[in-house]
Formats: structure tokens, C-alpha cells, sequence
């Protein structure tokens, strides 16, 4: 069989190199990341002329370089989910037949939001070291080439004396920008000061934030002038491939790249063949895999600035000072597994993106605390705090993240809190630019009700209406509901009619999320996804151990599946 590459939209020498042994045909789409894909498509050029056959049925591949997160775009949208920070996919934006993205966890963060992607092979075919950029100047002030930092050095740095400027791609739409987040979260411990520095980071790296990543480079100084540096960034979080790039532009002042400590996974390029390909198809693409993973295709991964799969460099790779000969091998079948490089897993990527979508995102959200008698059951794993001591300490660290773009306000819920009714307002949904003393005082009047019940409920759709009454535009509206126990509350509502009257109270023109946080092992998952699916948006997320409550809670926050604003 004779491979024909379809390149920039032309068809190249499909007459010349079909013949006797080649019919049919077999169109392969390839949406490569941008950096990767002049790389791919010299690799499947290669393989064309060499006269490569499979099963004697001519391939036709076509290789476009796309930015992944269009990409994540398009197969969110056709598989009915949103991801956060990432917009609709445009009308030019496909879904191929093979998708080689910068970095597994796009396909990580695609598979907890919806269940029927499952990609296959998924191995990885090139890497780039997640590294800090400095420019040259300002990365000898800190010790560079000699000096050998750590990512908590950063974090000083970043919190203390406004000594650095920082910058991040938007982590939401850049993996590298997600995984110098993740690199940053696990640098602080999770002692309150600890959070505090990270809250400080967070918010540092938020002033200095980019959509594109082409956007950030042009914020690094142009020129030595004194007043150009200090106005300039200073640090961000980037690929080794993105210096190698800016410093192949000869710029006045060139960019250092360090290797902080510990090392962060970095992007590993997994080839993933898209879950509604036919078998023909996926042969075609095993192929060209197979293709990709010659010797040769190290030295077309150097050309454009990448490492191999192993994490040894191709002839002519133009190395920055103090890069590593060989970075650690990315592991097999990356993101198609439920984990991405380095072992992360979902839960780990939702934590980092809710923490950020805290902080960058708009929201307005009504917090409701279940203030049952069980709320005073005790958490071994927590010292001995009761749950509803875990859920204050967990409301409050997730106040302290909230930016002042957003708005909350405070319920609490058992049953018989104000005559016959379940629940109680202790703050209305307000900003936090004006009101963050209250709303930070609110939640000590998290307090159990001694014997008291769990009408869940009533309180459920009182909420949903209340945030849906005062619903506004340009935000994400929510519930954050969170709860210990099923329903108990013999003067209440049902749930056939909570689940009807949720699905009357629906309007598309007024979306509201409803999130419900199950605390410890006695709640009903099963009813309380039924709440959650009555609306149009929203989700359930169980903490079957109290103590982990605020992990899930920042999951939670991440996951925007039907969050339309």
C-alpha cells in the first residue's frame, strides 16, 4: 500500500505513488498541537514514499496543526459536555480521526466529564519539560545556571516583596500553564499558612495571566532598558519547546529555562486514536504510529525544538543551558487509562482547576450546610472534628479563594429551623468585594441541631429558586448544596415532586447548577443525583471520607458540564 500525505490542503503525489498493489482508499485525519505537527507531517511524508503497506488499501492522511484546546472544544461538544475556561468549539473546529494534543491531560480532563470518551493507544510519541521562563537577565539575579531551585522558592519569591512579575497561559486552556498549577499547589503544605502562600501565588500568577500563549511570550521584556525589564514578566510556567522557539528569534534578551524541583510531569504528545474510528481506520492509524516511533522521527522532533518519548534529544536539538541530557521517559498509554503523565489522575486536575477557576472565573453561588444532628458525628481521620467542624474549615478555605468577582451567600438546613420550615438564611447571595467579613462570619453558624433532621427537599428547591430568581448574566449561577444524609422530614415535600418541580422551575435562558457535596458514607447517591439530573446543569460528588471535603468541594467547582452563563 502507498501512504499519499495530505499536506497544507494539497494532495501530494497520490498518482505517482499508487500502483498495482494499492486500491481504495483510507482518509486519515490527524489534528496535531501546533509545534508538533510540521515534525508529523515530515514523518508521514516519509513513511509515504517509503512505500509502507497495509493490507494493500491505499491511506490518505491529512495532518493540520491545531491548538488542542480548539480541539478539546469540538469533542466536548460532540459528546454533549463543557470544560472549564474552554468556550464553544467554532464551526471550522472537527473532531479527527487521530488527535496527537501536547499533553495527556487534555484527555484526562475529557474523560471525567464525559463517560463515552475513551480514546485508544494513547502512547506517546514526544515530550517537552514543563520549566519556569525567566528572562536572562533577571534568572541571574536568582542564581541561575549555578543555583539549583525548587518550585516553594518560586512561591516565596512570587508572595514576598513583589520581587517577580509572573505570567501563566491560562491553565484552563494551556497544559503547560496546568501543569505549572499543579507544579505550584504541590510546592505549598496544608498548614493555613501554607494556603495562604498558595491563595497569594494563585492570585499573583491570575494578574499576569494570557489566553494565548503566543499573547505571553510578547509580555517578556524586548529590549535591556531598565524600565522595560521591570515593567515586563518576569517568570511563567512554559514548555522547554516554547523557549527553544523565542530564543530561536535571536530576541535582545533571550529566555533562561529553569528545572525547578521537584519536576513537574511534562507534556508527552499522546498519539490518541478518537473512540468513533472503525477498525480500518485504526489500523491505518496504528501504522502510522508505528511510523512515528523510527529513529528517525527523533531527528525531526529535534527540528522543532522536542524531545523523544524517552526523553533523549535528535541530532541538532538546540538545548538551553542547563537542560538535562535525558528528562525521565513519559509512561505508556498516557490519558487513555484514567491518568496522565507523571500519574496525575482527575481528581488532582479538577482540585488545580477549580482553585483557579475560584480565583479567574465570575460566579454567584448560595452555599447551603446541612446543620443535621449527624453533622455531630465525629471524623477519625480528621483528629476527632466532628463533620460539621471539617465543613466549616473546609467553606472557609474556599472563601478565602473566591476572587471578589464573586457573590455568595449562606444557607443552613435541617428541619424545623424557622416554624415548620427546613431552613434558614444567614447571609443573601452578595459580593464578596463588599461583603467578604460577613459571609466569613456566617459560617461559624454552622452548628448542628441536636436531634435534628435532614429535610433535604424542601431546602433543594427553595434553593434552586432563590438563585434562580436573582440569576445574572455573565456568570456561572449555582447551588452548592452540601449534606451528610438522605432526606428525613415527615412535613415535607417528595421527592416525585422536588424532581417535577425542579424540571417546571428550568429555563434554559436561566441556567442554574446545581452541585451537591455528599459528606461521609450515609448519604443516598442515588437520590441525590436524581436532584442534580432534574436540573439543567450540575453534578453529585461524594466524600466518603469527611476529612477530604474540601478536595471534592474544588472538584466540584471545576466541573462546568452545563454551566452556560
Amino acid at each position: 500500500m502507498a501512504i499519499v500525505v495530505v499536506l497544507a490542503g494539497s494532495w501530494l503525489g497520490y498518482q505517482s505513488l499508487a500502483d498495482d498493489k494499492c486500491s481504495g482508499q483510507i482518509k486519515l485525519s490527524v489534528a496535531a498541537a501546533t509545534e508538533i505537527a510540521p515534525a508529523v507531517e515530515r514523518a508521514a511524508q516519509q513513511w509515504s514514499t517509503g512505500g509502507a503497506n497495509v493490507n494493500g488499501t491505499c491511506v490518505a492522511v491529512n495532518v493540520t496543526g491545531v491548538n488542542p484546546a480548539t480541539t478539546a472544544s469540538a469533542v466536548a461538544l460532540k459528546h454533549g459536555v463543557a470544560l472549564t475556561g474552554l468556550g464553544p468549539a467554532g464551526k471550522s473546529a472537527a473532531v479527527p480521526d487521530v488527535w496527537i494534543p501536547d499533553s495527556s491531560t487534555w484527555l484526562l480532563r475529557l474523560r471525567s466529564e464525559a463517560s463515552g470518551f475513551v480514546p485508544t493507544d494513547g502512547k506517546s510519541i514526544a515530550q517537552s519539560p514543563v520549566v519556569v521562563a525567566m528572562p536572562e537577565p533577571v534568572a541571574q539575579q536568582v542564581g541561575w545556571p549555578d543555583k539549583k531551585l525548587g518550585w516553594s522558592d518560586l512561591v516565596t519569591k512570587m508572595t514576598t516583596g513583589n520581587s517577580l512579575r509572573t505570567g501563566i497561559v491560562d491553565p484552563t486552556r494551556d497544559a503547560a500553564g496546568l501543569a505549572g498549577l499543579l507544579a505550584l499547589g504541590s510546592a505549598t503544605g496544608s498548614e493555613p499558612e501554607a494556603k495562604a502562600a498558595q491563595v497569594g501565588a494563585l492570585r499573583a500568577l491570575a494578574a499576569g495571566s494570557s489566553s494565548l500563549r503566543d499573547d505571553l511570550l510578547q509580555k517578556f521584556p524586548r529590549s535591556l532598558d531598565a524600565a522595560d525589564l521591570a515593567s515586563s514578566i518576569s517568570a511563567a510556567p512554559l514548555s522547554e519547546e516554547d523557549v527553544v522557539a523565542y530564543n530561536a528569534e535571536r530576541p535582545q534578551v533571550k529566555l533562561a529555562a529553569l528545572y525547578l524541583d521537584p519536576t513537574p510531569p511534562a507534556l508527552d504528545y499522546p498519539f490518541a486514536v478518537m473512540p468513533e474510528v472503525d477498525l480500518t481506520k485504526s489500523a491505518a492509524a496504528t501504522g502510522l504510529r508505528e511510523a512515528l516511533e523510527q529513529a528517525s522521527f527523533k531527528n525531526e522532533l529535534a527540528a522543532s525544538g522536542l524531545r523523544a518519548a524517552d526523553g533523549t534529544v535528535g541530532t541538532g536539538f538546540a538545548a538551553p543551558v542547563g537542560a538535562p541530557q535525558a528528562s525521565p521517559a513519559a509512561a505508556a498509554g498516557s490519558g487513555t487509562e484514567g491518568t496522565a503523565a507523571g500519574g496525575l489522575d482527575a481528581g488532582a486536575l479538577n482540585r488545580a482547576l477549580g482553585s483557579w477557576a475560584a480565583i479567574t472565573l465570575p460566579g454567584r453561588a448560595l452555599a447551603v450546610f446541612d446543620v443535621s444532628g449527624s453533622m455531630l458525628t465525629k471524623v477519625p481521620t480528621a483528629g476527632g472534628l466532628t463533620r460539621a467542624e471539617v465543613t466549616r474549615r473546609a467553606a472557609a478555605q474556599g472563601l478565602a479563594l473566591f476572587d471578589d468577582k464573586w457573590a455568595v451567600g449562606t444557607w443552613v438546613f435541617s428541619t424545623e429551623l424557622e416554624g415548620k420550615r427546613a431552613w434558614r438564611e444567614i447571609e443573601p447571595i452578595s459580593p464578596l468585594s463588599s461583603s467578604r467579613a460577613q459571609l466569613q462570619a456566617s459560617i461559624q453558624q454552622i452548628k448542628p441541631k441536636v436531634g435534628g433532621q435532614t429535610g433535604l427537599y424542601d431546602t433543594a428547591l427553595a434553593a434552586y429558586k432563590n438563585v434562580q430568581d436573582s440569576w445574572q448574566a455573565g456568570r456561572v449561577n449555582s447551588v452548592l448544596l452540601f449534606t451528610d444524609g438522605a432526606n428525613k422530614n415527615p412535613d415535607g415535600i417528595s421527592r416525585s415532586t422536588l424532581v417535577s418541580e425542579l424540571k417546571k422551575a428550568n429555563d434554559p435562558r436561566r441556567p442554574v447548577r446545581m452541585v451537591i457535596i455528599g459528606i461521609g458514607n450515609e448519604v443516598d447517591r442515588g437520590e441525590l443525583e436524581a436532584i442534580a439530573k432534574a436540573t439543567s446543569a450540575g453534578g453529585v460528588f461524594v466524600a466518603p471520607d469527611p476529612a477530604k471535603i474540601a478536595d471534592i468541594f474544588l472538584e466540584a467547582i471545576s466541573s462546568r458540564s452545563g454551566a452556560a452563563s
